[in-house]
């Protein structure tokens, strides 16, 4: 039988295995519905069983005391308990079907069994007879919580021997009582089941033999169709023949094909247009006559022929470049596509030619290859064509014996322009700016948009001096000019950074990023200057290590690489009975290799490239997840926390619809909070931070006035600050014992925070002689390494509060 006899065969029979399959499924499933109702069935058998034991073994219990009738109960009572856990795990909204699995186990059931018991539970969990068997269920199992607690109860009471002649009576009365109202929900949960078995064997029995009957219609129904398909072949036979002659004439490609003699047999509409005067009479002319097509991949540009084609008839052939020639001078950038036309017997009798015509794709490629390498705005360079121009340069160096100059020019006044007169008056500033940058440099020089208001400029094969020159040239070129938008005349100017690279092994990333941090120093110190990078210049590696930062710190903010961590701040003085903690949390890093990094190292960096506000709203939306933990853990031993804020952060105009949005999300008592903010950022944003204070401690929240007494002017400021704490800067504190200037400092503050009302703190107290002493000149609180030292500010283990691990200072 051929190939297409069998399949013939079986688009006939495939009806007809589907309906007996159809059958066998469905007595597969009434077996299975069964054999799961009998194991209901079977499992209250069981239950019923062990709850009589149980209830059994515990009245003997509870008259001989024997750990042996103790035993045979929690042996009996393990069948119902195993239940209820199987129950319990399956009634969840995402089941524990292992756990369920062990449940039944447990319960005595059958292990071939448990599957159909899990499957029907969560299949018709909330259909009428299950449901109401389940509802018996649940009923009989609080029961048996009961009758567990009474055991328990009864158990301890013996082994311990306190338990009374009279709780023992009320406890028999009880056991007793369970029994007898154990009974209802068991015989009503074994009606159930039988109900629910016979209404499922009676519906199971309708359902299978409505089934037979669809079936058997729909066996005739598929003989009908197979007549009536029979008649449309021909039909469509002869309609498919003029769609697909339709669809060949109304393609965008041409399409050809040829016999193995290379005669045309077949031109549909595009391919007449693509050969213009020459497809008249075309049908029985030799390919060649008609079709003049040149391949472009190769180097000797060959003629493409019926031999070529031929002779690799056997597989699909692609051209993916050729020129078309016409005989009327016309040409086109085409593609070409060559298939095997195979005859009944599977024999190739012909090749079908598709040709598309890429010369409009070809000017779309062109254009779009422009616009991948050019800013769209000035027509320069884009930062892409420029990075690729710059590391070919690098390549050079390896070569030769050259040198490049690298230029990052930065406007200095584009957003004054950009933010008093829009954005089109920006526009029209770069397009100048980029006119005026072209006039001073050369043919070779290379002159780039970077993005913003920021241009690159290579200048290859020139020495420092010249590169020197050329720079200025630009810097005063800019300065000269001069824009004016709607009558407004404005100033501008150019900082500019430049990296020379005249030896070889540096990298296009350090290239650039030497370039930036030049251009970078260049605003920094005035603008409208050039900065020449160099690696031995102290102040350009600080900025470099700091802008090699930056990245680190958005990195880590992705990967939420930032913890807390907490350190005790104690009394020096006798606190109510019941006080809690006051705690600091301190901020940490966690670096790419899980290394501990402390603030010191990035806290400079984040705070000059603005990025502490971020930083910020992370420690405070920790710290209030963490103490929201705490408090539903059980633990309520803090009753301070005190989180750091920056200068940054004060002159923030969100950030107090943040914490306000905090303190709904976590529900944290305002009072539980204080804001440390340091003297210098207090004093240089003063305003900012009244508002800042005032509107939190509206809320309830506390402050602490941070490092203070490191700026004696801050002493003039106290009175405005509405704080209530004052933290003695560490730097007296630490030297106080021995050095008496240092002690003076520390009680003159301590003296005025308590005369302004304001509790005092002194941070960094590392020995038992600097508490001594500043329990003496009456410090109300004391933080530092001799009190405790910086631990991981997370939830106690277990829910239990954190025991004090920090050392209490004496007579406490």
């Amino acid at each position: 039988m051929s190939a297409y006899g069998s399949r013939r065969l079986i688009r006939v029979v495939w009806p007809f295995v589907a309906i007996v399959g159809a059958l066998l499924l469905i007595s597969a499933f009434s077996f299975n519905a069964l054999s799961t109702i009998r194991a209901y069935v079977g499992g209250e058998g069981l239950w019923s069983k062990a709850q009589k034991d149980a209830i059994y073994y515990l009245t003997r219990y509870a008259g001989s005391r024997s750990e042996q009738d103790f035993q045979a109960y929690k042996a009996a009572i393990a069948i119902q308990l195993g239940d209820r856990q199987a129950r319990l795990a399956l009634d969840r909204p995402q089941p524990d079907l292992q756990q369920a699995r062990a449940g039944l186990m447990q319960g005595g059931n059958h292990p071939d069994d448990i599957a159909n018991v899990i499957n029907a539970f969560l299949w018709f969990r909330h259909v009428s007879y299950l449901s109401q068997a389940i509802h018996y269920w649940e009923i009989g199992d609080s029961y048996i919580v009961e009758i567990s607690s009474i055991a328990d109860r009864l158990h301890d009471g013996f082994t311990r021997s306190y338990i009374g002649d009279d709780e023992l009576m009320v406890l028999s009365r009880r056991i007793s009582d369970i029994n007898e109202e154990l009974k209802a929900p068991a015989r009503s949960f074994s009606e159930v089941l039988g109900e629910g078995s016979r209404f499922a064997t009676s519906m199971l029995w309708w359902i299978n033999l409505m089934t037979g009957g669809i079936l058997l219609l729909l066996t005739v129904r598929q003989v009908q169709v197979l007549l009536r398909q029979s008649a449309r072949f021909e039909a469509e036979l002869h309609a498919e023949k003029e769609r697909a002659e339709t669809t060949l004439n109304s393609i965008g490609d041409a399409v050809v094909t040829i016999d193995l003699s290379g005669k045309l047999r077949y031109l549909n509409a595009v391919a007449l247009h693509l050969v213009g005067g020459a497809g008249k009479g075309a049908i029985g002319r030799y390919f060649e006559d008609v079709f003049s097509m040149i391949d472009l991949s190769g180097s000797s540009m060959d003629l493409i022929t019926t031999s070529q084609l031929r002779a690799k008839c056997e597989s699909k052939q692609t051209y993916p470049s050729l020129r078309l020639q016409g005989l009327d001078g016309s040409s086109h950038m085409i593609s070409l596509v060559a298939a095997p036309i195979h005859n009944s017997l599977g024999q190739v009798d012909g090749l079908v030619l598709a040709l598309h015509d890429k010369s409009i794709e070809q000017q779309y490629i062109n254009h779009l290859s422009w616009q991948a390498a050019h800013d769209a705005l000035t027509g320069l360079y884009n930062r892409r064509e420029f990075e690729q121009r710059v590391t070919r340069a690098l390549s050079r160096l390896m070569v030769t014996e050259t040198s490049h100059a690298l230029l990052f020019v930065d406007l200095d006044q584009f957003k004054l322009v950009n933010d008093t007169n829009g954005h089109a008056a920006g526009d029209e500033l770069l397009r100048q700016v980029c006119r005026v940058l072209q006039e001073q440099l050369g043919l070779s020089d290379v002159l780039a948009r970077l993005g913003g208001d920021e241009f690159g400029v290579l200048l290859e094969d020139c020495r420092v001096d010249e590169a020197l020159d050329k720079a200025d040239r630009l810097r005063r070129a800019v300065q000269q000019s001069s824009f004016q938008w709607e009558g407004i005349p404005f100033s501008i100017s150019a900082s500019i950074g430049m990296v020379f690279l005249g030896e070889a092994g540096a990298t296009l990333a350090e290239a650039l990023q030497a370039a930036d941090i030049a251009c970078y120093m260049a605003k920094e110190k005035g603008r409208n200057r050039i900065q020449l990078y160099s690696s031995k210049d102290t102040e350009l590696a600080v900025r470099s290590v700091e802008m090699a930062w930056v990245q680190r710190l958005r990195t880590a903010m992705e990967q939420e690489r930032f913890c807390l961590y907490s350190q005790e701040i104690v009394p020096l003085r006798p606190v109510a009975k019941g006080a809690g903690r006051h705690v600091e949390v301190l901020l940490r890093l966690r670096d790419e290799n899980g290394n501990i990094i402390l603030p010191g190292s990035f806290i400079p960096a984040a705070e000059r490239f603005g990025l502490m506000p971020d930083i910020d709203r992370i420690v405070v939306r920790q710290t209030f997840e963490t103490l929201w933990n705490m408090r539903s853990l059980g633990d309520r031993s803090i009753d301070v926390c005190a989180v750091n804020l920056s200068g940054a952060t004060l002159c923030d105009d969100n950030f107090l619809d943040f914490i306000r949005r905090q303190f709904v999300s976590y529900d944290i008592p305002a009072g539980m909070i204080c804001f440390e903010i340091t003297e210098t950022s207090a004093i240089s944003n003063l305003q900012q931070a009244t508002r800042f204070i005032s509107e939190l401690k509206g809320l309830g929240c506390h402050f602490s006035l941070d490092d203070f007494g490191a700026g004696m002017s801050s002493f003039a400021y106290l009175k405005h600050l509405q704080v209530d704490y004052l933290k003695i800067d560490g730097s007296f504190v630490k030297d106080m014992v021995d050095d008496s200037v240092d002690r003076a400092m520390v009680e003159m503050i301590n003296h005025i925070g308590h005369v302004t009302g304001k509790k005092t703190i002194a941070e960094f107290v590392s020995a038992p002689e600097i508490l001594a002493e500043l329990q003496r000149i009456g410090v109300d609180f004391a933080q530092g390494y001799y009190i405790g030292e910086p631990a991981p500010f997370i939830p106690p283990l277990h829910g239990r509060p954190q025991s004090l691990l920090y050392r209490l200072p004496d007579g406490e």
